[in-house]
C-alpha cells in the first residue's frame, strides 16, 4: 500500500480535506502558520496559542520548520497533534535541506500515519547561513518540483508550494520566478503560499501572472509586526527590502512599542482588506507563536464583512 492511501483506520474528514477544496469552500479562507518550538516550554505555550486560534474555525494550519531545516522532529509531532487532537486541517511542512530521498520517505510516512494529507512541499533555505549558496543532500533533491513529485508518487497526497511575490533571493528576475511556479503546478502542486506580503500590488502581480498560465490558487502570506528588530529579521530572512511607506510608517513611533505594535496591526488589516477585496482566496496568517496580533487582525477583516 502506497504511503498515502487510505488504511482501515478512518480519519475525521476535517484531517484528510484537501486544502484546494477548503480554499474554494471558504469566502474567503483564513489560515495560521506557527514557528516550531525549540524546547518543551515553548511546545507548551504554542499549543496554548493553537487551542486559542482554533476558537475562530480558520480553514487549515501548519507548523514550518526550524531555519535550515532544524527542529524537524518538534515540527512533525506537532502536526500529528493538530491531526489528532484538534478539529484543525493540519498542512504538513516538508524541505530538501539536509535530507535523503529516504529520509523524506519516511517523514511523509510519519505524516500518513497521523492521517495528513496536505503537504508544502519546500525546497528550503541552506542551513547556517540562509542567503549561503543551495548544497543538496548527496541522496537528496535539488528543487521543490522534485520533491512535490517524489510526494506525489507516494500516495494520496496535495501539494502545496512556495509562491515570491518580491522575487525568490536566487532568481533572476519576475518572470523566472512565474515560470518556476508553473512548473511546480505542472510537477503536481495545486496551491500555493507566499512568503509574507507588505505590498498587495507585488502579490497581486504574481497572482495575475500565474492565473493567466495555471488554475493554481495563490495565498498571500501576512504578518502583523509586533516590534521593529522582527520586522528587519523577517526583511533579512526573505532577502527583500521592504517598502519605504511600511517601514517609515513604523519608524515613525519607534520609540513607542505600543504604538509600533498598533501600527503594524493596521498595515496588516489594510493589506488583508486590499488583497481579499482584489480577490485573493484567503491570508495565510505567519503568526510568531502569538494570538492576540493575529486574531485583532481577524477581527478587523471581520467587522469589514470580509473575513466572515
Amino acid at each position: 500500500m502506497a504511503l498515502g492511501q487510505p488504511s482501515r483506520l478512518r480519519r475525521p474528514e476535517h484531517v484528510t480535506r484537501s486544502i484546494p477544496r477548503v480554499l474554494a469552500a471558504h469566502a474567503p479562507a483564513m489560515s495560521f502558520e506557527f514557528f516550531p518550538p525549540k524546547d518543551d516550554a515553548g511546545e507548551a505555550a504554542l499549543w496554548e496559542a493553537i487551542r486559542r486560534l482554533e476558537r475562530v474555525r480558520p480553514g487549515f494550519v501548519s507548523v514550518t520548520y526550524g531555519a535550515g531545516g532544524s527542529t524537524q522532529d518538534r515540527t512533525v509531532r506537532m502536526t500529528e497533534r493538530i491531526a489528532l487532537e484538534t478539529t484543525l486541517t493540519p498542512l504538513a511542512h516538508l524541505t530538501c535541506v539536509g535530507a535523503s530521498v529516504d529520509d523524506l520517505r519516511r517523514v511523509v510516512g510519519q505524516y500518513a500515519s497521523a492521517g495528513v494529507r496536505n503537504i508544502l512541499a519546500l525546497r528550503g533555505d541552506p542551513p547556517g547561513d540562509v542567503r549561503g549558496p543551495w548544497v543538496r543532500h548527496p541522496e537528496g533533491l535539488d528543487h521543490a518540483e522534485d520533491l512535490v513529485r517524489l510526494v506525489r508518487s507516494l500516495g494520496d497526497f496535495t501539494l502545496g508550494v512556495a509562491a515570491f511575490p518580491d522575487v525568490h533571493p536566487e532568481s533572476p528576475g519576475f518572470d523566472h520566478d512565474v515560470e518556476v511556479l508553473v512548473r511546480k503546478a505542472d510537477a503536481g502542486a495545486s496551491f500555493a503560499i507566499t512568503q509574507m506580503v507588505f505590498d498587495a500590488e507585488s502579490y497581486l502581480r504574481l497572482r495575475d501572472a500565474v492565473a493567466a498560465r495555471r488554475d493554481l490558487p495563490v495565498t498571500p502570506g501576512l504578518m502583523p509586526v509586533t516590534n521593529l528588530r522582527q520586522v528587519h529579521r523577517m526583511s533579512e530572512l526573505m532577502g527583500t527590502p521592504l517598502p519605504a511607506p511600511v517601514l517609515a510608517r513604523l519608524h515613525d513611533v519607534a520609540d513607542d512599542p505600543a504604538a509600533v505594535r498598533e501600527v503594524g496591526v493596521q498595515i496588516a488589516t489594510e493589506l488583508g482588506r486590499r488583497m481579499l477585496a482584489e480577490g485573493a482566496p484567503g491570508l495565510h496568517f505567519i503568526t510568531m507563536n502569538r494570538s492576540t496580533a493575529t486574531l485583532e487582525v481577524w477581527d478587523n477583516l471581520a467587522a469589514s464583512s470580509l473575513a466572515g
